[in-house]
């Protein structure tokens, strides 16, 4: 055998286990781009029933709230600062909750909230109601919803409550919060910035 033909075959027979390396890669390629396929097609269906239910979650809530509103304080709620919600009635038949929202941080020095409630008819006719809230637990940590320092309370004024009265209807909300041993209340109420008015129909 000459010699130029041992070389080609040499080259030929090195070149066997060369393919089979490349159609072992290019298999291995297939396989974990399929898998990668198969991960971002689950991903995605997660991701669209998540915002699905999401959004299904947003409706039905959105469909309970029949009045929401916050008014801000300028710091420190104010004895005189009463705040006032105006909306309009027109279903007297839908039982409703009646909600007071706040927002408060750890400058709120009391562990409950007194609030005078006046609930304006149509006819004239107004309902008061003196409520107090519980505001922090026994330790002295603030009650509500919020990962940083200011926290939101949905405190109740009333439940399954029907308006008997279609028109223009008016809530006002008043801090009336003493300190121990004082008459007349405390002028500044601070660590309340926010201060709201919500309802919703009751399930």
């Amino acid at each position: 055998m000459r010699l130029e033909e041992r070389i080609l075959r040499g080259r030929i027979k090195n070149r066997v286990p060369i393919n089979r390396s490349l159609e072992s890669l290019v298999q291995q390629i297939q396989i974990q781009t399929q898998l990668i396929n198969k991960t971002v097609k689950i991903n995605s269906l997660y991701l669209a029933l998540s915002l699905s239910l999401g959004l299904l979650m947003s409706c039905q809530h959105d469909e309970k709230v029949v009045f929401d509103e916050f008014q801000p304080t300028k710091g420190v709620w104010e004895r005189q600062d009463v705040k006032t919600f105006v909306w309009d009635v027109q279903d007297t038949l839908t039982a409703n909750n009646l909600f007071m929202n706040v927002r408060v941080n750890n400058e709120y020095p009391f562990s409950n909230l007194f609030v005078i409630s006046k609930l304006y008819k149509p006819n004239s006719e107004i309902v008061i109601d003196t409520i107090q809230f519980q505001m922090a637990d026994p330790n002295g940590a603030l009650l509500g919803t919020g990962f940083s320092d200011v926290k939101e309370s949905k405190l109740w004024l009333k439940e399954n409550f029907v308006f008997d009265q279609v028109g223009k209807h008016k809530l006002t909300l008043e801090q009336a919060v003493r300190a121990l041993g004082d008459v007349e209340g405390v002028p500044e109420l601070k660590g309340i910035s926010e201060v709201g008015f919500r309802i919703e129909k009751a399930e």
